[in-house]
This record gives structure tokens, C-alpha cells and sequence, in this order.
């Protein structure tokens, strides 16, 4: 029976990701206390059950009960049962905006601020991150491509790579993006804008892209930053980083990083990354090139 233990932290989508997994043939339980994990899985896989995939939500909503975890965890292991720990994770301004959105209040806080509640959770689980078997950063995460991670890894059983790459186009003129680790400005790049057929499209557009693409430098360039990205990827891994956002960008991030952004992520992902992209400012007006 492969068992599975959804946590992290609160709003970072451990609900999702459970609702996802019964999706995928899972049983399913949300906020069970940790002290009963034994039980219910004695239950579960008692003969005529047919229950082979099992997935159990905890987190610290069981206040004091979720200290009770890793005792638990070894009575299970020690009766013979193997577990996986699915952890959800997020940045923390990602994590107050879901909370201010959804007008939800943190389990851990009274009337002291959402940055209190999630600081005091994080103390509380950095023990069961550090011990988990797969983390997704959901920071950056569409629905559709967390449940593609986790079709990979509980259906297609793919080697689980813990970063995450963000491959993240943007404009310079609206600001660069605060949760960038690496930035490429691309404005090297002959602009696209002055062109009048090409003003109003985007680098998603193949005349755009054949344009940009079709200067030695952007070919150099490319080649050059997917080399230092390929350096850096196992060394991030290595010290314990989830979460890498690759931000490019051009004046009004439309053409120039777009391009570029696309072409990144294609080689990272045909190369086995987890990686996902973000225009930021493809919809903006842009008004001024440069």
C-alpha cells in the first residue's frame, strides 16, 4: 500500500493537491490526527479493503496533536509500514496575498498579523520539510501544472527533482520582479516595437520570434544562459533551494523577453526540469520603446 503524508504550509495548497490525488485513485483524508495514522492504516489495509493508495492531510490545525507526528511516523514504520511526505510550500508574500484573497485567518494567529502566523509555521515545520520526500514551491504554480507534477511523480513515477524553476518574462518599465534569483536583460536585442507589423504582437507569435531569434547574439545569448543555468540548477539543488525564478527582460516584456523566456523553458523542460514559465507584462500597454 504506498501511503502517503500531505503537510506544509497553510495556504500553499496542501487541500488541492489532496482533492488531486483522489483524482488519481487515492483514498483520501483531510486533518487526521497524527496519533490515529497507525489505526487508519491498519484499517486500510485490511484484507477485502482494496485500497492500495492512501493519502492523509495533516498539518497544525491539530495544534499540540501535530507534535505528536514523527512519534507516530515511527510506530508506523516500525509495524512495517513505508510512507512518502508530500510537502506544499509557498513564499511568504505569496502566502499573505492567497490569505487576504480568500479573507481566510491563519490557524496560528488571534488578532496579530498573517506575517506572525506563517513565521511560527514555518519553526513548526521545518523539521517535517527537511524530512520530506517531495516539496512543491506552489509560488508560481498554476492548478493545471501542480497536477501535472503530481501525476508525474504518484502515476508516472518520474525521478523527483526538488527545484522548481519559474522562468519569468517581464517588463523593465513596470519593475523588476521582487522574488527573482537570477535577472537577464535582453534590451541588447534589436526591438521588435518599431517594426509596425509586428508592434501589437508578442514573442508567443512565430514572426516576432523568427525575428528576434534571428540575430547571432540572441542564438549566443541563449546558448550562453542555458549553460550558466545547467552550472547552477545541481549546486541550488545541492544546497537544499526549491524554488528558482529566472526573470528576463526587455522595456515593455512583449517581445524581446517573451522570446527568450519561451525559449528557456523549452530547453530546460525537454531537458527533464521541473519548470514552469509566467509572462508578467505581456498584457500591458507599451506605449514608449526603447
Amino acid at each position: 500500500m504506498r501511503f502517503v503524508i500531505v503537510t506544509g504550509m497553510s495556504g500553499a495548497g496542501k487541500s488541492t493537491a489532496a482533492k488531486m490525488l483522489e483524482d488519481l485513485g487515492f483514498f483520501c483524508v483531510d486533518n487526521l490526527p497524527p496519533a490515529l495514522i497507525l489505526k487508519f492504516a491498519e484499517v486500510c489495509s485490511t484484507p477485502g479493503n482494496e485500497i492500495d493508495k492512501v493519502a492523509v492531510g495533516i498539518d497544525t490545525r491539530g495544534g499540540k496533536l501535530f507534535s505528536d507526528l514523527f512519534e507516530s511516523l515511527q510506530e508506523l514504520k516500525s509495524k512495517g509500514y513505508s510512507y512518502e511526505i508530500l510537502f506544499l510550500d509557498a513564499s511568504d508574500e505569496v502566502l499573505v496575498k492567497r490569505f487576504k484573497e480568500t479573507r481566510r485567518k491563519h490557524p496560528l494567529i488571534g488578532n496579530e498579523r498573517i506575517n506572525v502566523g506563517i513565521e511560527r509555521e514555518r519553526e513548526i515545520l521545518k523539521d517535517v520539510k527537511e524530512r520530506a520526500d517531495y516539496i512543491i514551491d506552489t509560488s508560481n504554480v498554476l492548478t493545471r501544472q501542480l497536477k501535472e507534477e503530481l501525476f508525474h511523480i504518484f502515476v508516472e513515477e518520474k525521478p523527483f527533482e526538488s527545484l522548481m524553476i519559474t522562468v519569468l518574462s517581464f517588463g523593465f518599465k513596470y519593475g523588476i520582479p521582487n522574488d527573482s534569483d537570477l535577472v537577464f536583460d535582453v534590451r541588447f536585442i534589436p526591438n521588435p516595437y518599431y517594426i509596425p507589423d509586428m508592434r501589437n504582437k508578442t514573442g508567443n507569435d512565430e514572426e516576432v520570434r523568427e525575428y528576434v531569434m534571428s540575430w547571432k547574439e540572441s542564438q549566443t545569448f541563449l546558448t550562453k544562459m542555458v549553460d550558466l543555468v545547467e552550472f547552477l540548477i545541481p549546486n541550488y539543488i545541492k544546497e537544499g533551494k526549491n524554488q528558482l525564478v529566472i526573470s528576463i527582460g526587455c522595456t515593455g516584456g512583449k517581445h524581446r523577453s517573451v522570446t527568450l523566456a519561451n525559449a528557456l523553458f523549452k530547453v530546460l523542460k525537454d531537458k527533464g526540469h521541473r519548470t514552469v514559465f509566467q509572462h508578467r507584462d505581456i498584457d500591458k500597454d507599451y506605449k514608449i520603446g526603447k
